[in-house]
């Protein structure tokens, strides 16, 4: 336990609530402000990508003793299905036997993360709109308009845990020597469904993470605890093949006969939903530093927004909070070093993931439909069964381990520069799984 302060959390979403339960339990009185209503009471849908939990996020769920509540509202997904046109459905497996990923419906969990902080004691105030923060005085500065009489809430600490358009980081923005950059990729995102059989079952195979990679767009589905799936239509804005060329209903449905039709039958309201659903954007956003003095932190989107191709914002977002209460732990009181420690550890870090999720559109779009990449994987899974002490694959080191992003990144590197000289071995369709490519790998891994 540590001297109890009164901490404010600007921010009620997932990395917030769970933020609020770990400082609760060190003991601080915890007051949780957000602009939105309270997600309980409300309709949540239209804009989401479902979560997919791995170790990371599970680590920080279970250390407060709440992962085996949360994994009653999961689905373990062991692999990806690959619907292409004109083929039959193929399936690549993640890792390991055993190691999955867990598909979870945003509004479901972050319901009941509210519920859990609430039943902990933690103070939440809904559709209380922060517009502004004292940085050396942790007041914030609360009303119903910008621009009107704003009410002053002083705080020992604020953290910001509002998101990629944080209002808490839009103030440290103005100090000097503080670096931030946003970038938005040229595509956009809008969500889908496929509802349940009438039985409550599931259309597609529930354990898979479904895509329809087509290079420049692609199409994910990931299941819901209901029998349903959140389908995720990725896109450009503009160009021939785009959400701008999708103007109307006839135009649409061919679109979707043509590039998805094994999903013509399962979306039975494309159109609807289509129509109906904004299309949101994908941004990268990075700033340094995460904190000030002893006052305010940033944590989560705040302070690393990333593009979800690698599933891994919410996991990032919640080892951010693994490691701040790995600080609190290590330093007690002192607060300046544990956000000093706190933001120099998870920096590169977050910078790693923010370049893995970009890479992996790529490899999400384009190489799970390539024959090559499925000889690679398969190449590289099995010299890591065989030799697990020198190779761990490259997702694996990110979803099914502690070890740090910034690491992943680094041996990854140095993977693909001996996988890309094994791919061009003579006769490597046919001899991928003999001692000469072992030797090889062995000879490469040694220089």
């Amino acid at each position: 336990m540590q001297t109890p302060l009164k901490i404010a959390v600007v921010g009620s979403g997932l990395v917030g609530s769970l933020l609020a339960i770990y400082l609760k339990r060190a003991g601080h009185t915890v007051d949780v402000y957000d602009r939105s209503p309270d997600i309980r009471k409300i309709q949540f849908s239209g804009r989401s990508i479902n979560l997919a939990m791995s170790h990371r996020g599970w680590r920080a769920l279970d250390e407060v003793g709440l992962g085996d509540e949360i994994r009653k509202l999961a689905i373990p997904l062991e692999k990806r299905a690959i619907h292409l046109v004109g083929q039959p459905l193929a399936y690549q497996y993640y890792g390991k036997e055993g190691e999955s990923i867990y598909s979870i419906s945003r509004g479901l969990l972050n319901r009941k993360m509210v519920s859990l902080a609430e039943a902990e004691g933690v103070n939440f105030f809904f559709e209380s709109r922060v517009w502004d923060v004292s940085l050396e005085t942790a007041t914030l500065h609360t009303g119903e308009t910008e621009r009107g009489a704003w009410t002053d809430l002083d705080y020992d600490m604020v953290f910001g845990a509002d998101g990629a358009f944080s209002r808490v980081r839009h103030r440290m923005q103005r100090q000097n020597r503080f670096n931030y950059s946003q970038e938005f990729l040229n595509m956009g995102y809008k969500e889908l469904n496929i509802p349940a059989n009438a039985d409550g079952t599931h259309k597609l195979d529930k354990n898979s993470f479904h895509i329809w990679p087509r290079q420049d767009f692609m199409l994910i589905a990931m299941p819901n605890m209901d029998g349903s799936f959140t389908c995720t239509l990725f896109m450009p804005f503009e160009g021939e093949k785009s959400f701008e060329s999708l103007k109307d209903k006839e135009t649409l449905e061919q679109f979707f006969a043509t590039h998805f039709p094994s999903t013509v039958d399962v979306i039975p309201n494309l159109v609807e939903d289509f129509f109906k659903n904004p299309t949101s954007t994908l941004v990268t956003m990075k700033c340094f530093p995460w904190t000030f003095q002893d006052k305010v932190a940033l944590i989560g989107d705040a302070c690393h927004a990333i593009v979800p191709f690698y599933g891994h914002g919410m996991n990032a977002g919640f080892e951010d909070i693994t490691i701040l209460s790995q600080m609190m732990e290590q330093y007690g009181d002192d607060w300046t070093t544990i956000f000093k420690e706190y933001e120099k550890s998870r920096k590169p870090n977050a910078d790693a993931i923010a370049e893995l999720s970009y890479r992996n559109f790529l490899e999400m779009s384009s190489k799970t439909a390539d024959d090559k990449f499925h000889l690679q994987k398969k190449i590289e899974k099995r010299f890591s069964e065989k030799y697990p002490d020198k190779w761990l694959p490259l997702y694996s080191r990110v979803t099914f381990s502690y070890r740090p992003y910034s690491e992943a990144l680094a041996i990854g590197d140095r993977q693909k520069a001996i996988m890309d000289e094994v791919m061009r071995m003579e006769g490597i369709e046919n001899n991928w799984d003999k001692p000469i490519v072992d030797a090889r790998i062995l000879e490469l891994l040694e220089q």
